[in-house]
């Protein structure tokens, strides 16, 4: 008996029990509008969960809220055969992220999985999804310039290290032709890329294109449109939990999310499938919650000395710069960049409408003979826009005001400046010294 004993013993000696306690196993017992009701399944909300399928496959799922004694999961696979009564287990390895270097210049999706054909993830670190809790007095200021390769945003928003930055603008005017662009001229150690919600084509067109020739420093996650929104939540936390663990190593990290519009979407989808009541444009208080908590998350850490510069696209449906994502996302930032529909139809790009653009952190970057040639520019930018109108019809009469008579005559040098193709890079200090020349006292 002691022989067979000590042989089973060997034989489960290779296995780690991290719980002594019960497991808790519940059964599915309700499927209505793409919510599944377990009983006996006593997890907490945001807890990974395996369910059997009818097929014989184990699908996963999350637990994203309760009703009665009963928990409400979601599926993160679509179209599995599902029963009543089948099986469900806790998943504890769901709400942690693989990370490591061995994840630099891999494209993977929400769960980890990889999707460049390059053979499985050697990257053996984890971190925790929704990030690690700290003292918010660990969050250093932004000090140091970060360096975008835009010649507009270098010298009129200068942008810095630990930043986050939303580029606000309509569909079609050059969001993310702007973050590849970005992506280019930026001084960072590591990329991390969500593109979340977009459509399949630009996926590829963002990689080929966009990122070429910077994969050998990039980790990009990617969820597409048509995947359920639980997968596009996820998507954006497991970027951001892999630029947190590239910061905590001491790298300045570069964190684009595109867009940060389709999690706010993706999370009106759960929170009104829950029976949350529709606030502002049908926007339940989970989907305007969701944004300023997952933006906290960038910045600057004073303990390893690393950074994440944090890009968000936004947005605008209808370029309603009054919408409650644009509006909640412009609150929480460090700076945002709006791109105008009106520039673009001239064929000026990038398409930033400067006057409605602001970078927060910009006076404590720059010397004072900079910020005051782009105050210079910011005054004739604003003086032709409050008067074009009049301008354009002919009311205007000059020389009744001075500053409008200038923006006038150099209407063209503002506008020429904004213009730069799309695959060149103008760094930090050209741009700086080109605005100095061209608007400085």
């Amino acid at each position: 008996m002691q022989a067979h004993v000590a042989q089973a013993a060997k034989l489960l000696d290779h296995m780690q029990v991290t719980n002594q306690a019960p497991r808790h196993v519940g059964r599915l017992v309700g499927h209505d509008a793409g919510m599944l009701e377990v009983t006996g399944f006593s997890r907490p909300i945001g807890a990974g969960a395996r369910i059997r399928a009818a097929d014989g496959h184990s699908i996963r799922a999350e637990v994203v809220g309760f009703r009665g004694s009963r928990a409400i999961l979601v599926p993160l696979d679509q179209d599995a055969p599902l029963e009543n009564g089948a099986r469900v287990e806790p998943d504890s390895a769901a709400n942690m992220v693989q990370v490591g270097d061995g994840l630099i210049g891999r494209v993977v999706d929400a769960m980890g999985q990889p999707l460049d054909r390059k053979g499985p993830v050697l990257a053996n670190g984890q971190w925790p999804l929704n990030g690690v809790r700290g003292n918010v007095l660990d969050k250093g200021r932004v000090l140091k310039r970060f360096d975008l390769g835009v010649r507009a945003v270098n010298a009129l928003l200068t942008a810095g290290r630990g930043q986050r930055i939303a580029i606000m603008a309509g569909s079609g005017v050059g969001k993310s032709v702007l973050m590849g662009q970005m992506i280019m001229g930026a001084e960072a150690d590591i990329v991390v890329v969500g593109l979340i919600g977009e459509r399949g084509r630009e996926v590829s067109d963002f990689l080929e294109i966009k990122l070429k020739g910077q994969m050998h420093k990039s980790v990009v996650v990617a969820v597409p449109a048509d995947h359920p929104p639980v997968l596009r939540l996820r998507a954006a936390a497991r970027a951001t939990a892999i630029a947190e663990y590239f910061r905590a190593r001491g790298k300045n990290v570069l964190l684009l999310i595109d867009s940060l519009t389709r999690c706010a979407h993706a999370q009106r989808e759960i929170g009104l499938s829950l029976g949350e009541p529709p606030a502002m444009k049908g926007y339940p208080p989970s989907a305007l919650a969701f944004i300023p908590r997952l933006c906290e998350r960038a910045g600057v850490d004073t303990r390893s000395g690393g950074s994440i510069t944090a890009i968000y696209t936004v947005l605008a449906d209808g370029d309603d710069n009054d919408d409650p994502i644009v509006d909640t996302a412009r609150a929480i930032v460090d700076g945002h960049i709006v791109l105008s529909r009106q520039l673009s139809e001239q064929s000026i790009f990038p398409a930033i409408d400067i006057g409605r653009s602001l970078s927060r952190v910009m006076a404590d970057i720059v010397d004072d003979e900079h910020l005051a040639a782009a105050s210079t520019y910011r005054r004739l930018w604003a003086a032709y826009e409050e008067n074009r109108d009049l301008i354009l019809m002919g009311a205007y009469r000059p020389g009744n005001d001075p500053i409008i008579d200038e923006a006038v005559q150099r209407r063209q040098q503002l506008l020429d400046f904004l213009r730069q193709s799309s695959k060149s890079t103008i760094d930090g200090d050209a741009s700086a010294a080109a605005l100095v020349a061209e608007f400085g006292a």
